[in-house]
């Protein structure tokens, strides 16, 4: 006979399974495309801006509660791509002080499909109060091979 007294902890770890499933189909999404980005920033937990101020693209992304090093930022070809991921740290891995525990494991995925290309080279981000900022100058169109673009902390 089980111990757990909470009825409804099978339909909660199917709720569970089905986000992890409707994730990862959002990964290969191109919501830009084909999704309104009320939508999309609702289902991904993500929501963006991007500007064209002449001579930059901005694009700034909610990331709520993640450190610059759980945030990775991917230009490829004309897309930015953000991932921030986290995992509950050690020290918190014990059990014995949580009744309920569903923070182990977040992640936020969120592609950008830019206008025209940008100089790779020279796109810079910053995180500050769980705002990704990330400038983005005009190039004209190139081969532009995926780079990693390090996100710096904006703490003053």
């Amino acid at each position: 006979m089980s111990t757990d007294r909470n009825p409804f902890r099978s339909i909660e770890e199917q709720f569970d399974q089905l986000r992890r499933q409707f994730e990862t189909m959002l990964e290969d999404w191109d919501g830009d495309r084909y999704s309104s980005s009320e939508q999309l920033r609702a289902a991904s937990g993500m929501g963006v801006d991007l500007e064209d101020r002449d001579e930059e693209y901005v694009l700034t992304a909610d990331v709520p509660g993640f450190d610059r090093d759980e945030i990775d930022v991917r230009l490829v070809d004309d897309t930015v791509h953000i991932t921030a991921e986290r995992e509950r740290s050690a020290s918190e891995d014990s059990d014995d002080h949580y009744l309920r525990s569903e923070r182990e494991h977040e992640t936020m995925r969120r592609s950008v499909r830019l206008p025209s290309a940008v100089e790779a080279a020279d796109a810079e981000a910053t995180c500050h109060n769980g705002v990704l900022t990330i400038t983005l100058p005009k190039a004209d169109p190139e081969d532009l091979d995926g780079q990693r673009i390090d996100v710096q902390s904006h703490d003053q």
